[in-house]
């Protein structure tokens, strides 16, 4: 069996912002296709492409309304598949996302499920009559804000939306929807991608009584959440127990096809860790689910130690894939930065703390570089989040600015046009040809860490031991015996005092290791 995503390192591209060839301001396929000898120089084993499919764009890509076509924004099946030829011919895989818990509202499938209550499509989406009062029949919210019902005059009912109202929530209750939605994914895996990331997998269902969410308790005088969303406990609108059953069909069509993969994002805020270990135990369902546990503001030895051991001693036979950054969260070389000593050691520890870890990894464009999040002004905005909830939630604009190749160039080498976000001079200065071939910089960091961990067996295999250590230490060992590797890092901006008895033989990159029994100021190395 080849599983060649375990311990692997996917990259991921945001389409719209990688690289503009056509000259229009958004990115597109050919532009990726060219600056994929970027990410393997990088030594990454995939990249996971955010949606390339046709979409209105409500909330750029991931309101789809054609699951087999292209946007045209971005190209053509032509230049998909001479991207696919690409990639394999530089030993990469390409993952596609998948957004199948909802649809656009001008998917042709959701135009004739609202035109009448009866018709072969007529229960393809979550319809339900008001209560008699008018309004919505339960108390679910929208994660965008809002109820999560919509009211639909044609046919006197309302229709659940998970997220923006133009983005219906299919109703996978119908055995029907299952199988169109899987013939998609086949049609993509006769083209040749090599997986899928599965986008909000634990919301493919929903309660089929309707029943209200109870309130989560508030803590005694605390302002409310900036999202009321975040007031509930969401029982009943998501990570329903009908789920398993299709993800188990979803991995019975991948496995028709050799070494492919299915990764779900797990959006859940207080178990998502179990919830992971519930999707990927055995062999018959994901192969691999990641949330965002690692995607928040916490940076502690206690919450990494936490979160890790949580996973494997949860689901043992599961498979995890971590994250410090994506298209949806503030970039964390900004997001962490009160434990930044200075000049990028928090984003060279980041890397080597999260290519240490026990699973797979996944990069976020612009990671590599150290890449801050861009501050956004209200009118530059395009996120509907940052529309909804600013300035409190400035939305998810600020990391899906361009990525920046050329410090001097127009728009840092993106586009020859005016980019659909801007490029703006904190973010140009960590361009790729300020860094590549510079020793010490976060895109070498990033170089010498892959092949660092690629080389190690107990890095892409080993199971994991925590050490006890104080914080702001954190340890871990992987791998037994004379293969083992020890991981230390000082999650902090001064230096510390390693325990007597900790340490050993530095082996591989390492930073803030250079005097004896002392981690320096966001320091990091292994040893063996």
């Amino acid at each position: 069996m080849n599983e060649w995503w375990r311990g692997a390192v996917i990259y991921q591209i945001y389409p719209r912002s990688f690289q503009d060839d056509d000259g229009n301001g958004i990115g597109d396929l050919p532009g990726i296709t060219r600056r994929l000898d970027h990410v393997a120089r990088l030594g990454a084993d995939a990249i996971w492409l955010s949606p390339i499919f046709p979409s209105p764009m409500a909330d750029m890509g991931y309101d789809v309304s054609d699951y087999t076509g292209i946007e045209p924004l971005f190209g053509t099946l032509e230049d998909f598949d001479a991207l696919i030829a690409r990639a394999h011919e530089l030993g990469l895989k390409v993952i596609i996302d998948q957004v199948i818990s909802h649809s656009s509202d001008q998917h042709p499938w959701f135009v004739e499920s609202r035109k009448a209550r009866t018709g072969p499509r007529a229960d393809w989406y979550v319809w339900a009559d008001p209560r008699p009062d008018g309004s919505p029949p339960n108390n679910w919210p929208s994660v965008f804000g809002g109820p999560a019902w919509a009211w639909d005059a044609g046919r006197r009912q309302y229709y659940l939306h998970n997220f923006l109202t133009s983005q219906p929530d299919l109703n996978l209750h119908n055995p029907e929807v299952q199988t169109a939605l899987l013939d998609t994914m086949r049609f993509w895996l006769e083209r040749g991608v090599d997986g899928f990331r599965l986008d909000t997998v634990n919301y493919y269902f929903h309660d089929d009584r309707l029943r209200d969410n109870p309130a989560l308790p508030a803590a005694k005088g605390a302002l409310p959440p900036v999202n009321p969303y975040d007031m509930q406990n969401h029982l009943y609108s998501k990570t329903r127990p009908e789920n398993i059953a299709f993800l188990q069909r979803m991995r019975a069509l991948t496995d028709e096809y050799s070494a492919r993969m299915l990764v779900g994002e797990v959006g859940e805020a207080h178990r998502a860790v179990e919830i992971m270990g519930e999707y990927t135990a055995g062999s018959d369902r994901l192969h691999m689910a990641y949330s965002f546990d690692l995607l928040g503001p916490d940076f502690t030895p206690a919450h990494f130690r936490a979160v890790i051991e949580g996973f494997f001693k949860g689901a043992p036979d599961g498979w995890p894939c971590w994250s410090f950054s994506n298209h949806d969260v503030n970039r964390h070389a900004t997001r962490w930065a009160s434990h930044d000593s200075g000049g990028d050691a928090l984003a060279r520890q980041a890397a080597a703390l999260l290519l240490s870890f026990e699973g797979a990894i996944c990069l976020y464009q612009g990671e590599e570089l150290g890449q801050t999040e861009t501050d956004i002004l209200w009118e530059e905005l395009t996120d509907p989040v940052g529309m909804r909830f600013w300035p409190d939630n400035k939305g998810r604009d600020g990391c899906r600015t361009p990525m920046v190749w050329e410090r001097d160039a127009h728009a840092a080498g993106f586009s020859t046009a005016e980019p659909w976000l801007p490029v703006k001079p904190p973010q140009r200065a960590r361009a790729v040809d300020m860094q590549d071939g510079v020793a010490g910089s976060v895109l070498e960091t990033y170089r010498a860490l892959i092949a660092f961990r690629k080389a190690t067996p107990a890095l892409l295999h080993g199971a994991t031991r925590f050490l006890d250590l104080p914080a702001p230490l954190l340890g871990f060992v992987r791998g037994e015996g004379e293969g083992a590797v020890t991981c230390l890092f000082n999650l902090s901006a001064k230096a510390v005092k390693l325990p007597k008895g900790v340490g050993g033989k530095a082996i591989g990159p390492a930073q803030g290791m250079e005097t004896a029994g002392v981690l320096g100021a966001n320091g990091w190395g292994f040893v063996g």
